[in-house]
């Protein structure tokens, strides 16, 4: 008898019609929560291109949904942004009406979060009320809810980084940031998938672990890439595969900042380096695992996997030789989510025989 990943009205071998329905409406609702987190992460990216993220001063989550209507209102929020450092010492000539524009983009990315606990909160609520839950998968999803909390407080005391003794916000607390939003996004992908009806996959013990460690080295170089972003580290070495004349930068230049672990995070050098270094980690993690599929059921993931890497590398390199042009650098954030997208489904349904 097939075991159902599905809700507790299922009985025998295959579920009820009402328990198909559930189960496509939460797996819809999900991609469509993910969606929207897909969404917000490339907003994110402009507001920190844009050098956006710093324009609303205040954190309001509630009340904050309105944007300023009058003149006046525009004016006060204008002032409050001239009183941090940022304002003084990058944007001395700034005027209202570009003012306008980059909080437009914080506004934005602000009202998505909310716009994501919304639609998170009341399908999940609507769901639960009407049975279509497991115990298993309340826990999962009050899990996901708690991440979206929690990424509402980091969000803030990232830009509290900012707002005294510094013209942006930290590096670090941004690569936590995107590392939160993108472990939140693989577990709605994780969660869906696994609502699917399950079939036997080929995968053995040797692919589940390679996809596993594929979903971590994605979510790893996501992270290293938000501290190339943060600290505006693609900005220097714009050529491939050297970096200034060196495959591997001399250990002076990598090792400037003591203690040697601030190297890792304030080194623009390190930051760049260990960025590449993680990338070319990553595409011969998923060789490996696309040869050692062979002919098995996961080989037309793993090389689908691969295919999207090699496109994301070459974006990568496209961005940093044209020195990070918006469009490229949005394009290769976007890119790097549709990659952890495909490397989870991949490591779920190699795992659809466990217990989701």
């Amino acid at each position: 008898m097939t075991d159902w990943i599905n809700f507790p009205h299922a009985t025998g071998s295959f579920p009820a019609s009402a328990d198909r329905t559930d189960s496509s409406g939460v797996r819809v609702w999900l991609w469509i929560v993910a969606g929207l987190v897909f969404l917000m992460v490339i907003v994110g990216g402009a507001t920190r291109l844009t050098e956006s993220g710093l324009s609303i001063t205040e954190w309001k989550p509630v009340t904050g949904v309105v944007p300023p209507l009058t003149q006046a209102e525009w004016q006060a929020a204008f002032d409050k942004y001239k009183q941090i450092p940022q304002y003084h010492t990058l944007f001395p000539d700034m005027d209202l009406a570009r003012f306008k524009a980059i909080y437009a983009w914080e506004w934005s990315h602000r009202l998505l979060g909310r716009l994501i606990g919304l639609v998170f909160a009341a399908g999940l609520l609507a769901f639960w009320l009407r049975g279509a839950l497991t115990g298993r998968l309340k826990a999962q999803l009050a899990g996901v809810l708690a991440l979206g909390a929690l990424q509402g407080f980091v969000g803030w005391w990232m830009v509290a980084s900012g707002l005294v003794n510094r013209v942006e916000v930290a590096q670090e607390r941004l690569a936590i940031h995107l590392l939160l939003a993108s472990v939140t996004f693989a577990a709605l992908i994780w969660i869906a998938t696994g609502l699917r009806e399950r079939r036997r996959d080929t995968a053995g013990s040797a692919l589940k672990l390679f996809a596993v460690l594929l979903v971590f080295a994605t979510l790893t170089q996501l992270f290293l890439g938000a501290l190339v972003a943060g600290l505006r580290a693609g900005l220097v070495y714009n050529t491939w595969p050297m970096m200034d004349g060196h495959f591997i930068p001399p250990f002076e230049h990598l090792s400037q900042l003591a203690p040697w672990w601030m190297n890792l995070v304030d080194n623009p050098t390190t930051v760049q380096f260990d960025h590449r270094m993680g990338a070319y980690v990553l595409l011969a993690l998923a060789l490996v695992n696309a040869l050692a599929a062979g002919a098995s059921r996961a080989a037309r993931r793993a090389w689908a996997l691969v295919l999207l890497l090699c496109i994301q590398a070459a974006l990568g390199i496209t961005t940093l030789v044209l020195v990070v042009p918006l469009w490229a650098a949005l394009l290769h954030q976007a890119f790097a989510m549709i990659v952890l997208a495909m490397a989870t489904v991949n490591a779920r349904i190699a795992f659809q025989g466990a217990a989701n």
